[in-house]
C-alpha cells in the first residue's frame, strides 16, 4: 500500500511516499480503516521532528498523520459498535497506539474511533476530529461558556479557532478574534463580533472584562490574555500550560488543555456537524502524491481553516 512515511527525524524534507508499505498489523481493539482523507495538524510537525521520541520511541519508518476519515474493512477481536463498511472519522496517530492516518489502509484505536458525521464528504470529515474535539474540550467542558457571555478566541482563522467561533456563537455569546490582515473577512464571515487584526492593534489595547480566553495561538498570547479577562474568568491554552502566577495576580482560572479524541467527544462532535451547527473549514486539498507539498504550505503560509491530504 501507499504511505507518507519518514525514515529519520527533521523537516519536512524528510517527508516521502512508500508505495510498498506493509499492510498495518491490527491490535485487538482496533479497527482497521480504507482511508479517503487525512488532514495535516500541529502535532505531525511533532512527529517528525521527533519531539516525543524521548517519551515515546518509535521505529522508523513511521507513517505519518492522526486524523482520518474512511470506511472500516475489519474489527479486531474486542470491538463493539462498528462493522464492516460504516464510513469512519477519528485519530490514528502513531503515538497513540495508531499506525498513522496518511495512508491508504489505517489501524485506529475503537476509543478514538467514531461514525462520521453524515453531511460531510471524506475530505471534511479527516479535517475535523483534532479541531473540532479542542474546540468543544474548550468552550463546552472547561469553559462551560453561556449565553451572552463574552470570549476571545486566538487564532480565528486557524482550524481550531474557526471551529471554535462557530459553537461560540451557537451558544450565543459575544465573540472577539485575533486574525492577520488576510483573514478578517473570513473571520467575520464566521460570524464572530469583534475581529481584532494583530499587525495592527493590540488585543489587550482593545478589550477588557471578558468572561473566556481560548488561546490557540503561539507567543505571548496567553500571558497578555490575563489582561482582558475578568476577576473569576477563564483561560483556555492550546500551546502549553499557562503562567500560575499571572493566574494568581488576576484570580482567574487557567487551563493548558491537551485534546482528547475519544468516541465520545467525536460523537459529541459529529452531533454538532450534522446539527448544522459546526461547518469544516479547508483551505485547501492536497493528493497523496503531494503530501510533503501540504506540509510545507501548512508551514509556510497561513491558512484559513485546514490542509486535508486527499488519499481515496
Amino acid at each position: 500500500m501507499k504511505a507518507v512515511q519518514i525514515n529519520n527525524y527533521g523537516g519536512t524534507e524528510v517527508i516521502e511516499i512508500n508505495e510498498n508499505a506493509p499492510r498495518p498489523t491490527l491490535g485487538k481493539d482496533q479497527i482497521l480503516v480504507e482511508v479517503y482523507a487525512a488532514s495535516i495538524n500541529p502535532v505531525d510537525f511533532g512527529v517528525i521532528a521527533g519531539r516525543m521520541k524521548d517519551m515515546i520511541p518509535l521505529k522508523f519508518p513511521i507513517t505519518i498523520g492522526g486524523n482520518f476519515s474512511g470506511v472500516l474493512v475489519e474489527a479486531g477481536k474486542d470491538t463493539t459498535g462498528f462493522k464492516v463498511g460504516d464510513e469512519v472519522y477519528g485519530q490514528a496517530l502513531v503515538t497513540n497506539g495508531g499506525s498513522g492516518s496518511m495512508a491508504e489502509l489505517a489501524a485506529s484505536n475503537i476509543g478514538n474511533s467514531a461514525l462520521k458525521p453524515k453531511k460531510t464528504n471524506h475530505e471534511e470529515a479527516a479535517s475535523l476530529p483534532l479541531v473540532g474535539v479542542s474546540a468543544i474540550q474548550a468552550l463546552e467542558q472547561h469553559i462551560k461558556l453561556q449565553k451572552d457571555q463574552k470570549i476571545l478566541i486566538h487564532g480565528g482563522a486557524g482550524g481550531i479557532g474557526s471551529l471554535a467561533i462557530q459553537l461560540a456563537k451557537h451558544i450565543g455569546a459575544y465573540v472577539a478574534t485575533t486574525v492577520g490582515s488576510d483573514s478578517v473577512e473570513f473571520a467575520n464571515n464566521l460570524g464572530a463580533d469583534k475581529i481584532i487584526d494583530y499587525t495592527k492593534e493590540t488585543f489587550e489595547g482593545e478589550l477588557s472584562d471578558y468572561d473566556a480566553v481560548f488561546n490557540t495561538a503561539r507567543g505571548d498570547s496567553a500571558d497578555k490574555s490575563f489582561e482582558v479577562l475578568k476577576k473569576g474568568g477563564v483561560l483556555v491554552s492550546m500551546t502549553g500550560a499557562p503562567n500560575s502566577d499571572l493566574a494568581k495576580k488576576y484570580e482567574v482560572q487557567a487551563i493548558g488543555q491537551m485534546t482528547n479524541t475519544n468516541t465520545e467527544n467525536l460523537n459529541r462532535l459529529t452531533e454538532l456537524v450534522d446539527g448544522d451547527i459546526l461547518k469544516p473549514q479547508i483551505d485547501k486539498i492536497f493528493p497523496l502524491s503531494q503530501a510533503k507539498e501540504g506540509f510545507e504550505y501548512q508551514e509556510n503560509q497561513s491558512p484559513k481553516g485546514k490542509i486535508v491530504i486527499k488519499i481515496k
